[in-house]
This record gives C-alpha cells, structure tokens and sequence, in this order.
C-alpha cells in the first residue's frame, strides 16, 4: 500500500505525532510538505527547471488558471508513485488538496488536530468543511470535544472516528524520582496555551514554597511577553526559559520534576487543542498534571487521580493545585503512578497507530 501524507509543513518540532505517523504506518509512505510549492521529502525537486519549462508555454498558451502548474506538478507525482491513499494531516491543508485528490479519484482520510476544527476564521476559509467532509472517507478527531464540534459542522456521523495520540514508548521508560520541587511547561509561546497564566499562578507559588521552580520550555509570539512578566515580578531566580528542547531532554526533566503543567484556554479567535501531546508524554513518563478542563485535556487526565484541573482563566485554583503537590509528595507519587498506568492501558502509540492503519485500510 502506497500512502500519501499530505502536511502544510515539513518535520516541525511540535508535531511529532505526524512524525509517527510516518514512521509507523505500514506500507510506503510518501511524505509530501509544504504548501507553495509541495514537495516530496527525499525526492528531487518537483518543480526543476526542466519540468517546468512545458508546463509554462501550455499555461501561457491555453491560459490556464494560476493553479494549473502546481496541480499537474502534484497529479504527475502522484501517478508515478503509484499511490493508494491519501492522509492528509489537518483539515486545512485537506481543503487545500482537495482538487487533485479528487481528480484521481483517490480514497481521502483526512486528521483533524486542533486549530483546523476550532480556529473561526480557518473554517470559514474552508467553507466549513462540507466538500472536505463530503469527499473524504474517514474524518478522525483527536478528542470528544473535537468530535462533537465537527459533528455541527456538518461532519457525517458514519465517517468520524474517535482517535487519540499516544506517546513515544521511551516516555513509558521514565522512572521519576520528584526529587526536585520543579514545575515543568513544554509547549509553544501562543495564545491557547497561555503560558503567561501559568507564570501568574506559579507566582502566588513562591509565597509559600520559595525554593520552588518553574522551568518553560518552546518558543512562539508569547516568549517575549512572558519574560518581561517574569522580570517585571523579579522572578528570575524561579522562572527559566529553556528555549526548544528535544525528546531527550524532556524526558531528562520529567525525571526530576514533580509535575507538568499548562493552562489552556480558549482565546478569541476560539483556537483550541486538541489532545496535547505533551500532556500524555508527561502523564506516560509518571508525572501529575496541572492544566485545564480544555478540549482533550479531561479525555486523557482523570481529575484528582491523575492531576488536578482547574477551569480556564482560574489562575487561583492553578496556584492551589501546585501547592497541593508540593505539601503532599505521597499524593504526587500515587497520581504519577496512577497516569502512567492510565496512558499504557487506553493511550498507547501502538493503539493509535493501530486504529489509524484501520482506518486507512478501510478507506480503501
């Protein structure tokens, strides 16, 4: 089986769930990124001089319309790789593939993972989905909350399927010690993770654990913001800004902290989550999590049994929560222990992998 996954960029730090998807689905995958133009990781260009050059004079000389180029560049790959199905990685970039999917008359699965199905002006861009959804064989959504939105967005029932992402296994690895009172926050710099909201709860923090720390790890629009926050209250010596860190090194700092946290929100222009993925990694390596009853976040964290939740904007109850752990160790080692065992009975990668090769195969 030939696959073709489809996805507006190419290997992002923060989307390594897509590199799974890559790498463990079975049969050939083509991995095509990009948006203008498309290519195809591992290939020479698709869009050489050589192959171009035709292409033009028929466009000039038939006046084809803007796209016609990039459609034939993408049609011919297609053909010649011989393939089967398409995966496209978010319902955006499904709407913006949607033609030459169609042309060949391929089967079309296409993943939803957060902003595509909550962000109000990406919808509507895309004419809220109804030749996506209309087209497409499977539709997958990553949390409940994603699911009912995109059931009102017209989305057929029969064609929507429930699937969450699961953790590396090297995460399952992860024996904590929570030897250090360390808070720890991996994730981008952007408005529905509200970083600058975790910094105000964990501020009211040190008023009673002064050695506390937090430590911040990504990097997006907010960075800037949230480091004039953290001078303007002299938190210097509490609050460290790690910048992007890899796979290895969070699972490093998971060992030693004593919980994750992340206040998700809904901001104005209604982006959600869908399922964060660094919560299941944190929640796998055996650490309690502080966040939000935000979009995927209950799916996959038991309230006061796996960490502790709080309601968006409730930055008090956020400080409360930090406290809670760091007065009770013996609670945080039964809520790590209970999340680790959470994520290897119903959030596994080889359960979400398995349920997407289903899917896919189904579709053809």
């Amino acid at each position: 089986m030939n696959i073709a996954l489809f996805t507006p960029n190419q290997n992002p730090y923060s989307e390594t769930f897509i590199q799974a998807h890559k790498k463990f689905l079975k049969g050939k995958v083509f991995y095509y990124y990009g948006k203008q133009p498309i290519q195809l990781e591992g290939a020479s260009s698709l869009y050489s001089a050589k192959k171009l050059l035709p292409l033009r004079i028929t466009a000039k000389l038939f006046r084809k319309p803007p796209s016609f180029i990039r459609e034939t560049v993408l049609l011919r790959s297609l053909k010649k790789n011989a393939i089967d199905v398409v995966l496209a990685e978010y319902g955006n970039h499904a709407h913006y593939i949607l033609p030459i999917v169609k042309k060949l008359k391929l089967p079309l699965v296409v993943h939803f993972h957060g902003y595509d199905a909550s962000n109000t002006a990406v919808i509507e861009k895309c004419h809220r989905y109804q030749e996506v959804f209309l087209y497409a064989s499977k539709v997958i959504a990553v949390s409940r909350k994603m699911e009912s939105m995109l059931l009102a967005l017209g989305c057929p029932k029969e064609k929507l399927v429930y699937n969450v992402y699961g953790p590396q296994p090297e995460f399952m690895e992860v024996q904590p010690t929570y030897t250090k009172p360390q808070f720890l926050a991996v994730g981008r710099f952007v408005d529905k993770k509200a970083p600058y909201l975790s910094i105000l709860a964990f501020k009211e923090v040190l008023k009673h654990f002064p050695s506390a720390r937090l430590l911040m790890a990504g990097n997006g629009p907010l960075e800037d913001a949230c480091k004039n926050l953290v001078n303007y209250f002299q938190l210097e010596r509490n609050v460290t800004f790690l910048g992007v860190i890899d796979a290895p090194k969070f699972r490093e700092l998971l060992s030693e902290s004593i919980a994750f946290v992340q206040h998700s929100i809904t901001p104005t222009s209604g982006d959600m989550e869908g399922t964060p993925l660094s919560i299941l990694e944190s929640s796998a390596a055996g650490l309690p999590v502080i966040a939000t009853r935000h979009a995927g976040i209950p799916d996959v964290i038991v309230d006061g049994k796996t960490g502790l939740l709080c309601e968006e904007l409730d930055v008090n109850s956020m400080t409360k929560n930090m406290v809670t752990l760091l007065n009770n160790p013996a609670v945080v080692h039964q809520m790590g222990a209970a999340g680790k065992e959470n994520i290897k009975l119903h959030f596994s990668l080889e359960r979400h992998i398995q349920v997407l090769q289903e899917v896919i195969e189904s579709a053809l």
